[in-house]
């Protein structure tokens, strides 16, 4: 197959942006071909919401399968960010700082209104 040609994304000559292209030898060349960027009204809904409401107290519930010892976890801090996958938390008492990954996410409980949309939501 010729990796030059991609009749699932039409105008994609060089394949996923970021992933290497190979030369006719096998050396892998980088690909600078980027992705575009999402706005924010593209973004993830649960990271809208979560960029909305930083620096409130959260209560984030985690289940780690994988893990016996670790198994459901409970992390609870300042909500400092949000992306896509992740979740950055503070605990100001201890001055840690935790980058969960949302993967592992069960739900997150506020301890005030969640701001959701043009008002807050108070369920």
């Amino acid at each position: 197959m010729n990796q030059n040609s991609n009749n699932m994304f039409p105008g994609m000559t060089q394949g996923f942006p970021g992933t290497p292209i190979y030369t006719a030898n096998g050396t892998p060349t980088p690909n600078q071909q980027l992705a575009p960027s999402l706005t924010t009204s593209e973004r993830s809904f649960i990271e809208n919401i979560l960029r909305d409401n930083k620096g409130k107290q959260v209560d984030i519930y985690m289940t780690f399968t994988d893990s016996s010892e670790w198994r459901d976890q409970v992390f609870s801090g300042i909500l400092e960010e949000a992306g896509p996958d992740h979740i950055i938390i503070s605990q100001p008492s201890t001055g840690n700082w935790y980058l969960l990954q949302m993967i592992y996410l069960d739900y997150i409980k506020f301890s005030e209104p969640i701001k959701y949309g043009p008002k807050p939501f108070i369920g």
